[in-house]
């Protein structure tokens, strides 16, 4: 499946100032790697967002989000951003530090 190129270099441009960052073909898109830990990525032209387990029931009660349902089966943790839902480059900001915040809490990868 192919993944929004526009706005995979909108996801690149929040971790300009990061050197932790690598990216990953994952799920049939594009992932966002944080200090080895995914943290986000794009499926076709929606947002897919590491949002963990304490911000997941909040995450869900927002616009345009819905339940990572990748494997038939919710993916606790993970949400699905349709495109109206990450517009602005605020709004993709905040989805991106949900996800950021949340990799950043988990212990390092070795």
């Amino acid at each position: 499946m192919a993944y929004d190129e526009g706005l995979a270099e909108r996801i690149r441009e929040q971790f300009l100032e990061r050197l932790d960052v690598e990216e990953k073909k994952m799920f049939g898109g594009l992932c966002f790697m944080v200090s080895r830990h995914m943290c986000c990525g794009i499926v076709g032209d929606t947002l897919m967002a590491r949002v963990g387990p304490n911000d997941y029931e909040h995450s869900l009660k927002q616009r345009h989000a819905r339940e990572m349902d990748f494997t038939g089966k919710a993916l606790k943790g993970m949400v699905y951003v349709s495109p109206g839902g990450i517009e602005s480059d605020a709004d993709l900001a905040k989805w991106v530090g949900v996800c950021t915040r949340f990799v950043e809490s988990l212990p390092p990868k070795k």
